[in-house]
């Protein structure tokens, strides 16, 4: 059975993601903060997969943003666990780390969503 739903993910390579879109999401992508956070004001979405090293606007600012915007999409940030600053997951829903794999997102993805 495939996947539905939209994601949103703000990646620096969305090229890492292409997983998702063959479990059958829809996906809408950002390299940046600023981006992301304009597709996600224009666009419905169903997640945010959200990499937390991003230029200008890092993903903790980005994530305070999407929460405030859209209060009950699910976020998911990527990042290495160990240089994450602890207050950085205080608006996302789980952390994945990235070098964990496509498939560890996918299951996130998958699970915040099968129990909205």
């Amino acid at each position: 059975m495939a996947a539905t739903g939209t994601v949103l993910c703000i990646h620096h390579d969305p090229g890492q993601l292409t997983l998702l879109r063959e479990k059958g999401y829809g996906l809408v992508t950002a390299t940046n903060g600023r981006e992301g956070l304009r597709l996600l004001m224009s666009r419905p979405v169903d997640a945010v997969v959200l990499e937390y090293y991003l230029e200008i606007l890092d993903g903790e600012m980005v994530a305070d943003e999407i929460r405030r915007a859209r209060p009950k999409v699910p976020i998911i940030m990527v990042a290495d666990p160990v240089e994450l600053p602890h207050k950085a997951l205080k608006s996302v829903d789980t952390l994945v780390d990235k070098s964990a794999g496509a498939h560890f997102l996918w299951a996130a993805v998958h699970f915040l969503l099968a129990s909205k």
